[in-house]
């Protein structure tokens, strides 16, 4: 569980044809505490995406094969991955190739040569959206939440593992009379 000023640990995939491009990123992320794994083709990406959850990828439009934008249209098309923010990191800086980028579904568009704090800002700012905009199963009667592994925990304990937040706990008043109602000490109250 993450200390106060700590980020939980979000998982991030790259996705690029670049070895130089792959370490840079690579040790950035991890660095700022990420965990970082990493493609080098658009058909890799996939199969790592079907094998293990991501919490955001970072996709390069121009490679070999399937281009980032047809990756990025095949993560949106899947069910189980289309919650998943894809940032386009590229080179290319055109409007349309940027526009294209959100047509296809991206989340967010930064070009080449990247801006270290920015991209981090970026990422921030997208794993944090994707967990409050994100459709979260819970139970109706017990209130216990499916995490992203199919495992089911407490409500706490899945918003202290995917967020800053911290708990306190009480009882409300429709609680307390329920609880307590026929108490007389508190009825005296």
């Amino acid at each position: 569980m993450p200390t106060e000023n700590q980020m939980p640990l979000f998982s991030i995939l790259i996705v690029d044809d670049e070895a130089e491009n792959i370490k840079l990123l690579g040790s950035l992320l991890k660095e700022n505490g990420y965990e970082a794994e990493f493609a080098m083709d658009g058909e890799k990406a996939l199969t790592w995406l079907m094998s293990k959850p991501f919490d955001l990828v970072l996709l390069d439009v121009m490679m070999p094969g399937m281009n980032g934008y047809d990756v990025c249209r095949t993560i949106k098309s899947h069910l189980s991955l289309k919650h998943i923010p894809v940032l386009f990191l590229t080179a290319k800086t055109e409007t349309e190739d940027i526009v294209m980028g959100f047509e296809v579904g991206g989340s967010d568009y930064i070009t080449k040569p990247f801006k270290p704090p920015e991209l981090l800002a970026r990422v921030k700012m997208h794993v944090e959206m994707k967990i409050l905009r994100g459709l979260i199963p819970i139970c109706a009667s017990c209130k216990d939440i499916r995490d992203d592994k199919g495992k089911w925990t407490r409500m706490e304990a899945y918003f202290q593992s995917h967020s800053l937040a911290q708990f306190s706990h009480g009882l409300c008043p429709k609680c307390s009379d329920r609880l307590y109602g026929h108490e007389d000490w508190y009825k005296k109250k």
